[in-house]
């Protein structure tokens, strides 16, 4: 299991690493097992993946709380894509893009313009969508991992709000691809990305919400 060995590297270094740090992870890791105990519900499995990767980037400062949401994720991102000097990020990208990253870019429902258009607030969507498809495609053959992964993050984040803004059915039988292809994509960059913040507990990676007291 994915978890169990993620918490068994914590536990090896939690002595000496910020008490934070661990917590944090702690709380991502715990959220990881969650959401193997659902592998069979991939609308909870995705929501449990969701609120690990929430549980590493979050911060308690009001210099974070005043960035939207996506420049928060988009700085996280950055700082992993810094640290990340072996490439494991791109590399899953690449052993990953014939599955669940292609179908995710190339599904349009988890594209933001094409929901734009259904609210009347944009003319056309398919343009940019295949401009995006391209670009993925593009920024994979440059090894642009940067630009890559925030089309793969983006498309996440448009199903992230679908999901936890009860704009989805529970079990529904609609839509069913992009919750299970986002849910075993997450599965995969998540334990790397944990293993990268291990890698780092020098870094200042923010105070927690809501500290243990």
């Amino acid at each position: 299991m994915i978890a169990s060995g993620l918490k068994r590297k914590l536990k090896a270094v939690q002595d000496t690493i910020p008490e934070d740090h661990a917590i944090r992870l702690h709380r991502a890791i715990s959220w990881i097992k969650a959401a193997e105990e659902q592998e069979k519900t991939p609308d909870l499995k995705f929501i449990s993946l969701w609120i690990a990767m929430n549980s590493l980037y979050s911060m308690d400062e009001a210099r974070f709380e005043a960035m939207a949401e996506r420049d928060r994720f988009a700085a996280f991102v950055d700082r992993l894509l810094a640290l990340d000097t072996d490439e494991r990020l791109y590399n899953l990208l690449w052993n990953k893009f014939s599955g669940p990253v292609r179908l995710l870019i190339e599904n349009k429902f988890v594209y933001g313009p094409f929901w734009d258009f259904q609210r009347g607030e944009a003319r056309d969507w398919e343009r940019g969508f295949q401009k995006s498809i391209s670009d993925a495609n593009q920024a994979l053959s440059k090894k642009n991992v940067n630009y890559l992964l925030r089309i793969v993050l983006d498309r996440l984040y448009v199903l992230r709000n679908q999901l936890i803004h009860g704009g989805a059915t529970y079990k529904s039988s609609v839509n069913r691809s992009q919750v299970k292809d986002g849910g075993n994509l997450l599965i995969s960059l998540l334990p790397m990305v944990i293993d990268i913040m291990l890698g780092h507990p020098e870094e200042d990676w923010g105070k927690i919400y809501f500290p243990v007291v």
